[in-house]
């Protein structure tokens, strides 16, 4: 569902990325560990396509996100393009980033029907469904000042699960959230990752969260993956030692 073939990402003199190839297979949860710097949130940022590529090839879903075709040449995507694909792709950040002049039924049924050309009627029925799913249906008429740091982030998870996407990437979903409110989340988003087929790319500092529900897990050093482990195998048996340290000094911390 997602393949990154040699992507290398810089600002200006600074690689982030540095020949990155890895792949996650449709209905399969990866999750990217590793310090801060390593590069895990300029990868959902490049899937997002809210930075571009310097060197390389993502594609998503069999489609080229990065590039396009034309004349037979594999050419630099343009917007058009990027947002055809794009429309398979949802994302929760870290701030929750509801729009905050909108009730929860309009941040929920904005996009549907401008992207996806869904009816008013048709993208309701279906934020009703998904704010029953993660049990805010009383709050249809809030804004978004109204709700708790978790409900938030409900509103947030719900948001893209309305643009009915193939692939969701998620950035530090917790990280905003005060600690009490950080496994209702969490349990929510693994029943989402149970009952359904969606392809999940996931960057969290949530180790035991990662340990659960992914079906893999990438350790990050340098803009390099150094190991890609069952979590089992990753968080029991870690081959290399830098990941060792890492798995250390977070479980310390936590």
């Amino acid at each position: 569902m997602i393949r990154f073939e040699d992507v290398g990402k810089s600002f200006g003199p600074v690689t982030v990325l540095d020949g990155l190839n890895f792949t996650v297979a449709p209905g399969e949860f990866v999750t990217l560990i590793g310090p801060s710097g390593s590069g895990k949130t300029t990868i959902l940022r490049l899937v997002m396509t809210l930075e571009q590529v310097t060197s390389g090839v993502i594609t998503v879903g069999g489609e080229y996100l990065s590039h396009m075709e034309r004349g037979g040449r594999l050419v630099r995507a343009d917007e058009k393009h990027q947002r055809e694909v794009r429309k398979r792709i949802g994302m929760v950040f870290q701030q929750f980033n509801l729009f905050p002049n909108m009730k929860v039924m309009q941040n929920l049924t904005e996009a549907p029907v401008r992207v996806l050309g869904k009816s008013r009627a048709e993208a309701e029925e279906r934020a009703r469904e998904l704010l029953d799913l993660v049990g805010l249906n009383d709050k249809v008429d809030a804004h978004p000042s109204q709700l708790s740091g978790g409900q938030q982030q409900r509103v947030a998870i719900a948001r893209a699960l309305a643009m009915q996407p193939d692939v969701l990437l998620l950035d530090e979903v917790t990280s905003a959230l005060d600690p009490e409110l950080v496994a209702g989340v969490l349990a929510l988003l693994k029943d989402i990752a149970r009952t359904t087929d969606i392809t999940f790319l996931c960057v969290t500092h949530e180790m035991g969260f990662a340990r659960d529900v992914s079906d893999r897990v990438m350790m990050f050093d340098g803009g390099k993956v150094i190991e890609d482990a069952a979590p089992d195998k990753l968080f029991s048996e870690p081959d290399h030692e830098r990941t060792r340290s890492f798995l250390q000094a977070v479980l310390e911390r936590g």
